[in-house]
């Protein structure tokens, strides 16, 4: 059991941070506090008071205060980042001393040790703000959504940002391709798939090949390999907390795998051809979409049929407006990436669009 008392966290830096501070002079509890975080990869300070020199008590990015020494560190300088464990579950008194050292949580173990992982590997890892992570999905077969999910990953790494490329349509062919690195060294999907739980964001981003300075997450050229949402799910959650941008190509059918990934998602950009028959495909695509995701938009592509434009695009599909999206010719053999030339009209389109979005914690 975990509960609440604020909604505050620790400021946190990016990089790796030190671990969390305990304490307790409970022994049981404290072997307990060890083991998970050593099950998060993360190597604790001990005391059992607040500690007397250092400043470890303000520096620590998590302290976890045992129920036992609640009396001890009541006269603490306040700070957000604690929380109060204890294991007796009637104890309706732990809410009042919670108060009393400002703790953020109480948790009760054993029931929220798998909470306390998390939040234990969080401050490990030095979590900050989420990456903005954007869908790319198309109105219908070949409307250039994997070219547009490409080059706003290319141009976010060229702008400087933390850039992971998700192929999450298993039937695309592979995004390594499209980049000309479908021979760099690195993991696939099917090395996750049988991922569970909480997947570390350091050692995601260092085991997939790199490729025009981003991350990319692709697939390979073996037999088909099913991804359970599970895995998706834990991939993807690694992947954003590692801050930056995260740019994910989605399949056209939303199965579990796909609707795990749309979850996790700050908007989706809808790429539709300008032709009546796209645009009937892509409001069937919208509606299933639009069950997950609440921020869908549209970017239009060229050429036109009589009568259209991007903005009746839009209006027919009831969707708010990102752009025409201008055509590029990528080099066959992946030597210039889709929004690779700089000075490009596809380049130029991407660079708009982060201008336009928050280049991290959510879109505007």
């Amino acid at each position: 059991m975990a509960g609440a008392i604020t909604h505050g966290r620790p400021p946190t830096a990016e990089g790796r941070q030190g671990g969390p501070l305990i304490v307790t002079e409970d022994v049981e509890l404290l072997d307990d506090l060890l083991r998970l975080c050593a099950a998060a990869g993360a190597r604790p300070e001990v005391h059992p008071g607040v500690p007397e020199r250092g400043g470890g008590w303000e520096a620590a990015p998590l302290v976890l205060v045992g129920d036992d020494a609640a009396a001890r560190v009541r006269g603490a300088a306040r700070r957000r980042g604690v929380v109060l464990v204890g294991r007796d579950q009637d104890d309706s008194g732990v809410w009042q001393r919670a108060v009393e050292i400002g703790a953020d949580h109480v948790l009760m173990l054993p029931d929220g040790e798998r909470w306390l992982v998390d939040r234990i590997a969080d401050v490990a890892e030095g979590v900050g703000r989420p990456a903005l992570t954007v869908g790319v999905i198309g109105g219908r077969g070949g409307a250039g959504a994997s070219t547009l999910a490409c080059a706003l990953a290319v141009t976010s790494a060229r702008q400087g940002r933390r850039t992971l490329l998700v192929d999450a349509d298993p039937l695309g062919g592979g995004l390594d391709v499209l980049l000309g690195g479908e021979t760099a060294e690195g993991l696939r999907w099917p090395a996750f798939a049988a991922s569970r739980g909480r997947v570390g964001g350091g050692a995601l981003e260092e085991s997939l090949p790199e490729l025009h300075a981003l991350r990319v997450l692709s697939w390979d050229r073996g037999d088909a390999v099913t991804v359970p949402p599970s895995a998706v799910r834990a991939v993807l959650a690694a992947a954003r907390r590692r801050g930056g941008a995260v740019v994910v190509d989605l399949p056209r059918r939303i199965d579990e795998g796909a609707a795990e990934a749309l979850a996790q998602l700050d908007l989706g950009v809808l790429v539709v051809p300008a032709e009546l028959r796209a645009i009937a495909s892509a409001g069937r695509v919208a509606s299933a979409v639009g069950m997950v995701l609440r921020d869908l938009r549209v970017a239009v592509r060229g050429p036109y049929a009589p009568g259209l434009d991007d903005r009746e695009v839009a209006r027919l599909l009831g969707l708010p407006l990102v752009g025409e999206v201008p055509a590029e010719n990528p080099r066959p053999d992946g030597g210039v990436p889709p929004g690779g030339a700089a000075r490009g009209p596809l380049a130029r389109f991407c660079t708009a669009f982060w201008e336009r979005v928050p280049a991290e914690g959510g879109a505007v």
